[in-house]
């Protein structure tokens, strides 16, 4: 998987450590049984060597084993800490730089990919499922590489004993190995299903908790309850089934690592009765070797039933793994230029040539040959019924969309030859929809800083006065520095476009976009606005989007689209003339008395 190619040198030095430890800390589980051989042996002087023992020699050898058991233990559970602590280590470093991959990528796609995957979608991969892959990592460098090693190791401890024994661990092992292969079948399609489902329910979260105003005003907390139930049903089902499913393994392991201990010691008694009770050292020995065998017999079985533990986790992560490896592997269709500077003497002009644009997999065109030219000073306003492009056809100016047949130009350049950070720095955007992020009224508006170049206090006062802010923003206690919510959730619509506003004029951009940005304001305030406005951007190239008649009367040009096609271009006067569908609209908005006096 491409995954994978965020382990660093660090990261497999790590794991180098783990599996030296590992193999140290086996050593030691497997030499205890031998301890344990060896003091039984001691005990019921089950041997020549122990025969042959003076009883303070025994007391003595006895000590020293048990000291040895001791240190083996101890030893095991140092190793063990440091196996979990290298393995977190790595765990923790690989999801973070993953999930830092994840999001760059997110950042670096179009509105189209955005779309094509969803937005809770491209939350629950860059947290739950990359947390999915974190665990079995974290378990997995523990549990995978010790359960081979210990398997293997203890299997060639007790390859050359007894025949009844051994033929009893392998039926326990192939046992278990046909009950996981059994369960993994029945359960891995539903894994997948899980983080789809996950999706799903986080997309009915989000889409609640941000309309919540709307529901509570239709008193629809029913219907969004039903929605969220259905998918929290789904999901509650679907985990429900496989955790039942995997339930079942662990008691049948358990009985299983019981019924192997039991066969060794049933088939030991019968041994040990086949020696003649006179023999006290071959019986000795016999007990001695029961216990041996019983304690690498039950590390057989144990280490099938880490790896079966991991494989529990390993569907899910696999299937977490993909999704991920969905949003690496996804190609970008904004593809980024290579001009950083421009180096023709025409600034702030905005050229459409013979431009159409369909959205990805769609038929119909949503524009269809557009042009025009907007130079440095002008303004130039877009007006349409609802549906008629002009969101779309502003948006393809910051390359949020490519055009899909003609070209858009800046500065006598295509835009898809400038690099992405060099076309934004020449643009101020103030979007349909306000956005504000957490943080203070100052970081809001000074968010539009480009080539590093800081927005200072006087920028920003500036910028609030002209956007008219400065009546709610200088009345606050803390002024520049109030609190603005996540969203914009403490200020009201109005404000939030106020703020949104300056944060572009701050920016002192070549080049302003307002889509539809003066809609929640009201008309005196629209009206002082652009008056301000006009005078800040005397220098500079202003796009305007806008419903009101009132907002765009003075621009130095009006489009009007309908249906996508540019069908009048003019000034206020001239289109109220020529063009029927913007007279359409201007009465629609205001009387012919109106009009006149405008």
């Amino acid at each position: 998987m491409n995954i994978f190619r965020y382990l660093n040198k660090y990261d497999y030095l790590s794991m180098a450590i783990c599996i030296v430890l590992i193999v140290l800390q086996v050593w030691l589980d497997l030499k205890l049984p031998e301890y344990l051989s060896e003091l039984i042996s001691l005990a019921t002087r089950g041997s020549d060597y122990a025969m042959s023992l003076t009883e303070s020699e025994l007391i003595t050898q006895i000590w020293i084993n048990g000291g040895y058991m001791l240190a083996c233990a101890l030893g095991s559970g140092v190793l063990a800490v440091g196996t979990g602590y290298f393995a977190a280590r790595v765990a923790a470093g690989f999801s973070a730089r993953l999930r830092s991959g994840v999001f760059d990528k997110v950042q670096s796609f179009s509105m189209s990919e955005i779309n094509k995957f969803s937005t809770p979608s491209l939350i629950t991969r860059t947290t739950n499922d990359i947390t999915q892959i974190q665990m079995t990592i974290a378990m997995g460098l523990s549990v995978v590489i010790r359960a081979p090693v210990m398997a293997i190791w203890a299997i060639c401890k007790i390859v050359d004993s007894n025949w009844q024994w051994t033929t009893a661990t392998a039926v326990a092992v192939v046992a278990i190995i046909l009950l996981f292969g059994i369960v993994i079948a029945i359960t891995y399609p539903k894994f997948r299903k899980l983080q789809q489902q996950t999706d799903d329910l986080n997309s009915v979260t989000r889409e609640n908790l941000r309309g919540i105003r709307v529901v509570r005003a239709y008193n629809a907390e029913d219907y969004q309850q039903n929605k969220f139930d259905k998918a929290n049903t789904n999901l509650t089902n679907t985990n429900l089934f496989v955790n039942r499913a995997m339930a079942i393994l662990f008691p049948i392991i358990s009985i299983v690592m019981s019924g192997v201990a039991l066969a060794i010691y049933i088939l030991a008694a019968y041994i040990f009765n086949d020696i003649p009770i006179t023999d006290i050292a071959g019986r000795g020995a016999v007990i001695a070797d029961m216990y041996q065998f019983s304690s690498y017999a039950i590390q057989v079985v144990m280490s099938f039933m880490l790896i079966v533990i991991v494989f529990i986790m390993m569907p899910r992560a696999f299937a977490a793994g993909r999704r991920i490896n969905e949003v690496l592997k996804t190609d970008t269709t904004i593809v980024d230029g290579t001009v950083t500077k421009n180096e023709n003497n025409t600034v702030g002009e905005v050229v459409f040539e013979n431009v159409s644009f369909k959205y990805p997999d769609a038929e119909e065109y949503v524009l269809e040959n557009i042009s025009f030219t907007a130079k440095k000073g002008e303004t130039v306003a877009f007006i349409g019924s609802t549906g008629s492009g002009k969101s779309t056809l502003i948006n393809l100016i910051p390359r949020f969309y490519d055009a899909t047949e003609g070209s858009v130009k800046i500065d006598g350049l295509d835009i898809k030859k400038y690099t992405l950070e060099a076309l934004h720095n020449k643009l101020g955007y103030v979007p349909q929809r306000a956005v504000l992020f957490s943080g203070t009224v100052r970081s809001n508006v000074a968010y539009g800083d480009k080539n590093g170049e800081e927005i200072t206090d006087e920028k920003i006062r500036d910028a609030v006065h002209v956007a008219q802010a400065a009546d709610f923003v200088e009345n606050k206690p803390e002024k520049y520095d109030a609190v603005i919510e996540q969203g914009g959730a403490n200020v009201s619509g109005g404000q939030k476009q106020r703020l949104s506003i300056a944060r572009a004029i701050a920016r002192n951009p070549e080049i302003y976009i307002f889509d539809d940005s003066f809609s929640a304001l009201d008309y005196k305030t629209d009206r002082t606005l652009r008056t301000e406005l006009k005078k800040y951007t005397k220098d500079a190239t202003v796009l305007i989007v806008a419903q009101r008649i009132g907002t765009i009367k003075d621009a130095d040009k009006i489009i009007v689209l309908d249906s996508g096609k540019m069908v009048g271009c003019g000034k206020h006067d001239d289109l109220l003339k020529n063009c029927p569908i913007y007279k359409e609209i201007a009465l629609s908005q205001l009387s012919e008395e109106e009009l006149r006096n405008e």
